[in-house]
């Protein structure tokens, strides 16, 4: 792990913790570039600035801090801005007795020091399939409309936007894209999620969200996903650490360790908080984390430095997106008993029923696979021919060398 990323987790560590970063050593206006940099493609800018903008090395480089003042108060602006005009339209539902759980979002940044530090591009609400029309309406009479990529109101998640306001919502009737072969079929853990969610107040509301034990597990699969496509950013390890954290007494650890041994994930997730007790501000006695899972083998560092250079959800490069390709496709024909194909392209033709998800369309009319294949293949050439940070080759390496890493945590045998 380099100097920069050293210093990186440093200053991250302090601002989880509510406290000022301290340096032992004077940074230099490059060395706070690089950091910067490294805050941004992992969407924690205002929470590192908070913990560093009194630093002398910094105050000295006045147009570099002025710089990275102003879109940190831009940043927290529009989180503020979108946090008010979310709990307002969670009060519309919940006086019109819909009641969507949260996932990720507010309840993850309700736990850090200063809430609107950590930002949220978008807010997820988890529906029962029965009640979807009737929060549908509700999202329409507080003016939020589903937007064209939805297509067909059929798809596991609708996004709506809000004219003149940067409130997104994702609602989802499930966690995962059923049709996902490497991980759709992880939504029969969370059967019966809404028998057992729970209310928190956020801000003076009354939210409702998924149990602790539900949400903790979710919040590693949610990372456990993404680490199964590109991969995923610190953030997200900030968040799990968190969690665990404040509600550990609550949480059914030794449920979430058999529901990760049967998805392959239990080293993975170990991983997690082995980098949060090293490098972050998890606390094992605090999150009552049992010694079965304290005493899992695991090597954090593969992971840690695979997260830092991966972005906040792998999206560093195109290379890196769309290596992709080829991890999915070794967890899918694992599960099927199969053989990876290996190859960049290999996945460009699945089935109608493997892409409804993004193209409801199928649903109703699956002899347009084809025009879905073509969509999506322009979209490949479009991206592959207009950027310096992709090639096929770079992609192909990158995914072999991630294949590589989930052998280490035993995702693929």
């Amino acid at each position: 792990m380099d100097a920069t990323s050293k210093l990186f987790l440093s200053m991250l560590k302090a601002a989880l913790a509510g406290q000022k970063a301290a340096p032992d050593r004077e940074i230099s206006p490059e060395e706070w570039r690089g950091l910067f940099r490294l805050a941004g493609i992992h969407n924690v800018l205002p929470l590192v600035y908070e913990a560093v903008y009194r630093e002398p090395s910094l105050t000295k480089a006045v147009a570099l801090a002025a710089s990275v003042r102003q879109q940190v108060t831009h940043q927290v602006i529009a989180q503020t801005m979108r946090t008010a005009e979310f709990l307002e339209l969670n009060n519309r539902l919940q006086a019109a007795g819909v009641r969507p759980l949260v996932v990720k979002g507010i309840i993850c940044r309700d736990l850090y020091p200063q809430p609107d530090h950590r930002p949220s591009s978008d807010e997820d609400l988890l529906i029962p399939a029965e009640r979807f029309d009737a929060c549908h309406r509700v999202m329409l009479d507080f003016g939020m409309h589903s937007t064209p990529e939805a297509q067909e109101m059929s798809a596991y998640e609708i996004p709506y936007r809000k004219a003149g306001s940067p409130l997104y919502i994702e609602l989802h009737k499930h966690l995962f894209p059923p049709e996902s072969d490497a991980y759709g079929d992880m939504n029969r853990f969370f059967e019966g999620v809404h028998s057992r969610a729970v209310q928190v107040e956020i801000q003076g509301e009354t939210v409702c969200t998924m149990s602790p034990t539900d949400h903790l597990f979710y919040l590693i699969c949610h990372a456990f996903k993404h680490f199964l496509h590109s991969g995923f950013g610190i953030r997200q390890v900030c968040d799990i650490v968190l969690f665990a954290n404040k509600y550990g007494s609550r949480i059914d650890w030794m449920r979430i360790l058999r529901n990760c041994q049967e998805i392959h994930a239990d080293k993975f997730a170990a991983a997690l908080f082995r980098i949060g007790s090293r490098h972050l501000v998890f606390d094992p006695e605090k999150a009552a984390y049992p010694p079965v899972w304290q005493d899992i083998p695991v090597d954090e560092l593969p992971m840690l430095e695979d997260l830092l250079s991966g972005g906040l959800y792998g999206d560093a490069s195109m290379s890196r997106k769309h290596s992709s390709n080829i991890t999915l496709d070794a967890v899918a024909a694992q599960k099927q008993g199969k053989k990876a194909k290996g190859a960049l392209l290999a996945s460009a033709f699945p089935s109608a029923a493997k892409l409804e998800g993004k193209f409801p369309y199928l649903k109703k009319h699956p002899y347009l696979v084809p025009v879905a294949w073509g969509s999506r293949l322009w979209r490949y050439v479009r991206e592959t021919g207009n950027s310096r940070e992709n090639s096929a080759s770079d992609a192909l390496k990158i995914g072999n060398d991630r294949v590589a890493l989930m052998k280490l945590y035993g995702i693929l045998k």
